[in-house]
């Protein structure tokens, strides 16, 4: 008889730890998913918006950088351009991404490794741009003439023009209507004034690395 008591008592023992260690573990769980959503409020919980005054300040600033402005017409300019060119049947998949390789391609051609140093992105993502734009029909791959191993990326000719050309009448047009806006004589100063900054930036131009 007494066998059978702490049997049992024995049996409410492992009973209750079972238990508490069931609470300890519901208890935890729902300890973790209250992190998780306290932590998930955190990260949708909107940025601290900016102050009149700083907003201010900042938009001063940068209307202030010449530099600024050259990036923000630049890329106005680009999106006007690319809007117009996806109207050409065949380039309705021209991006942003894609006229940014164009500045640094040689005439001649340039290799696939140059070309991503240039730009600043790895390999393979300037090797799939590529891909996209032979696609297209803008670039082309050729062998190297220095070297039978290499492949040369290039403007391709259509008609026994360059495809790039058409990317630059585009500009063109667009360049028409702005000088009708500023003006010819300021039209003419600016075309001068970004000729020289050109040249300047040129020659300080950083080596890849």
């Amino acid at each position: 008889m007494l066998w059978v008591q702490t049997s049992r008592v024995r049996c409410r023992g492992r009973c209750v730890t079972k238990l508490v260690k069931f609470y300890l573990l519901v208890k935890s769980s729902r300890i973790d998913e209250i992190m998780k959503r306290r932590q998930q409020g955190k990260r949708d919980r909107p940025e601290k918006v900016v102050a009149p005054d700083e907003r201010v300040g900042l938009e001063e600033a940068k209307r202030a950088s010449v530099g600024q402005l050259l990036f923000k017409c630049a890329r106005q300019i680009d999106e006007l351009a690319i809007a117009r060119l996806r109207e050409t049947p065949g380039l309705e998949g021209l991006r942003r991404v894609h006229t940014n390789l164009f500045p640094h391609i040689d005439l001649e051609g340039t290799r696939l490794t140059q070309l991503a140093a240039r730009v600043g992105i790895s390999k393979q993502a300037v090797g799939q741009l590529v891909d996209e734009l032979v696609e297209l029909g803008g670039l082309e791959r050729v062998a190297d003439p220095h070297d039978g191993r290499a492949k040369l990326i290039r403007f391709r000719r259509r008609g026994g023009r360059f495809v790039l050309m058409q990317g630059l009448d585009t500009l063109r047009e667009i360049e028409g209507e702005l000088e009708a806006e500023l003006g010819a004589a300021q039209m003419r100063s600016l075309h001068a004034a970004l000729l020289r900054l050109a040249g300047i930036l040129e020659v300080r131009e950083p080596a890849p690395r």
